[in-house]
C-alpha cells in the first residue's frame, strides 16, 4: 500500500514537472517576442520561484536541499524520520524550484517524500520506535522508511532495480533479504503505479547502442578516469558553494534564493538548455544533436557551476539528474576530442554519453552499481553496462585518490552539525 501510494506522489509529481517545463517553454517562446525586454522575463520568473519555493522549504524541517542525506541519517540514527508535513512542503516547493528552471533534479524531494510515505507506515504499523515493543519493529521501521526511499528513486528514473541497489549500496550499506524484500516490493508496486500517471517509456531512449569492441574497454576505463576526477571537483563545488552562502549571514534565506535564481533565469534567457534539470540535454546528446566542442565546453562550464549554486538557494531539489546531464557532456566532448584518435569501428558519441552519465554520478556520489544500473534502466542501453562497470569501478578509483568524500556522507554531517 506504501508502495502504491509513492507512485502516485512520485508520478504525479513528475507529470506537474513536464508540465511545467511545457509552460516555462511557452513563457519563454512568448518572452522572445518581446524584444530586449522578453530577457527580463526568465530573470524574473526563475528569480520568484526560487523565493517562494526557499520560503516554503524554510517552514518545515529538513524541506530543503535533496534530502537524501536526511533518509541516510534515519538509517542511522542520527536523525528522527520525518513527519507528513513533509509531503506538502516538497511537492510544492520542488515543483516551483524546479519547474522555473532551477537546476536541480527531481529525485530528491521524491526520494525524500517516499520515506516519509514508508515512515507513515511504519507509525501506522505501530513499528516506530516510540510503540515499538522490540528492537525487530524498530529496526523494520527503519527499513521501510529506506525502502520507500529506494521506491522514490525508482519512480523518479523508472528504475525499479536502480531504486533497489540505491538502497543498499548509498543509503544503508548492506544488503539484507529483509530489506531487499521490503524494497523490491516497495519499488515493483511504486514503478507500476507510477506508469500509469507518467508512462512506461524510457526517461532517455537511445534508439541503438551496440557493444562496443573489447578493446575498446580501457578506452572507457581512461574516460572513467576523467569522469571521476570531474565528479571530484564538483563535490567540491557544492561543499565549497554551500560553506560560502553559510558566510553570508546578513542576507535572509529568501533574498539569497532570488539572487541565485535571477543568475540562473539569466542563463535561462540565453539558452534554457544551459538551466533545468537536464533531461532536455540529455535527451539531445544522446539522439546525436549536434553541438561543437565550443558549445559543449561552454555548457559543460556553466552547468558545472550553476548546479551547486542551485543547490546552494536552500530549496527542494536534488542533485542526480544535473549530474547525469554533466555526465553526458562530458562523454560526448571526450569523444569528440578522441576520436581523431580512435579507428573505424569504435563507440560512437552516444555510447561515450551514456557511460559518461554514469561514471560522473558514480565519481560524485560514490555508488558504482547504482550509477551502471540506473544509466541503464534510463536508456536502454544493456550492452553498454561491460564499459559502464569498467569506466564506474575507474571513476569510483579515481575519487577516492583525490580525497573526495561521497557526497551524501558530507551532506549528511553537515546536516547534523547546523541541527
Amino acid at each position: 500500500m506504501a508502495g502504491v501510494l509513492v507512485g502516485l506522489v512520485g508520478g504525479g509529481f513528475r507529470w506537474c514537472l513536464e508540465h511545467a517545463d511545457r509552460l516555462r517553454g511557452s513563457v519563454l517562446e512568448a518572452a522572445a517576442g518581446l524584444g530586449a525586454a522578453g530577457r527580463l522575463v526568465p530573470v524574473v520568473l526563475t528569480a520568484v520561484g526560487a523565493a517562494v519555493a526557499c520560503a516554503i522549504a524554510q517552514r518545515v524541517p529538513h524541506a530543503a536541499g535533496s534530502g537524501i542525506q536526511h533518509v541516510e541519517a534515519v538509517w542511522r540514527q542520527e536523525a528522527e524520520a520525518t513527519t507528513a508535513r513533509l509531503l506538502p512542503a516538497k511537492f510544492l516547493g520542488g515543483l516551483i524550484a524546479i519547474g522555473s528552471g532551477m537546476v536541480l533534479g527531481r529525485e530528491g524531494p521524491i526520494v525524500h517524500m517516499g520515506a516519509a510515505i514508508g515512515s507513515a507506515a511504519g507509525r501506522r504499523g505501530r513499528l516506530d520506535a516510540q510503540d515499538a515493543q522490540d528492537a525487530q519493529d524498530a529496526e523494520d521501521a527503519r527499513m521501510l522508511h529506506s525502502a520507500l526511499g529506494g521506491a522514490g528513486l525508482a519512480v523518479a528514473f523508472s528504475a525499479p532495480l536502480g531504486g533497489l541497489l540505491f538502497v543498499c549500496e548509498e543509503v544503508t550499506g548492506t544488503v539484507r533479504p529483509r530489506l531487499v524484500l521490503l524494497t523490491l516490493v516497495g519499488t515493483a508496486t511504486a514503478v507500476a503505479t507510477s506508469q500509469l500517471i507518467v508512462g512506461d517509456a524510457l526517461v532517455l531512449p537511445l534508439s541503438a547502442a551496440p557493444a562496443p569492441p573489447l578493446w575498446m574497454l580501457p578506452v572507457f576505463l581512461l574516460s572513467g578516469t576523467t569522469a571521476g576526477a570531474l565528479g571530484a571537483a564538483y563535490s567540491a563545488l557544492v561543499v565549497r558553494t554551500l560553506q560560502v552562502c553559510d558566510r553570508l549571514t546578513r542576507v535572509p534565506l529568501v533574498a539569497r534564493a532570488a539572487a541565485i535564481g535571477a543568475g540562473v533565469g539569466a542563463l535561462m534567457a540565453v539558452d534554457p538548455l544551459l538551466t533545468g534539470g537536464g533531461d532536455q540535454l540529455s535527451e539531445r546528446l544522446l539522439a546525436g544533436g549536434s553541438l561543437t566542442v565550443a558549445a559543449l565546453v561552454l555548457c559543460l562550464a556553466v552547468r558545472f557551476v550553476a548546479g551547486p549554486l542551485s543547490y546552494a538557494a536552500a530549496t527542494p531539489g536534488g542533485l542526480f539528474a544535473p549530474l547525469l546531464a554533466l555526465g553526458a557532456l562530458w562523454g560526448t566532448l571526450t569523444h569528440a576530442l578522441a576520436s581523431p584518435l580512435l579507428p573505424a569501428g569504435s563507440a560512437g558519441a552516444a555510447a561515450f554519453a551514456v557511460v559518461g552519465m554514469a561514471a560522473v554520478f558514480t565519481g560524485v556520489v560514490r555508488a558504482p552499481l547504482t550509477g551502471a544500473v540506473l544509466v541503464v534502466e534510463m536508456t536502454g542501453t544493456g550492452a553498454l553496462l561491460l564499459p559502464l562497470l569498467i569506466a564506474c569501478f575507474a571513476a569510483t578509483v579515481t575519487a577516492d585518490r583525490l580525497g573526495s568524500e561521497p557526497i551524501y556522507d558530507t551532506l549528511r554531517r553537515r546536516m547534523l552539525e547546523r541541527a
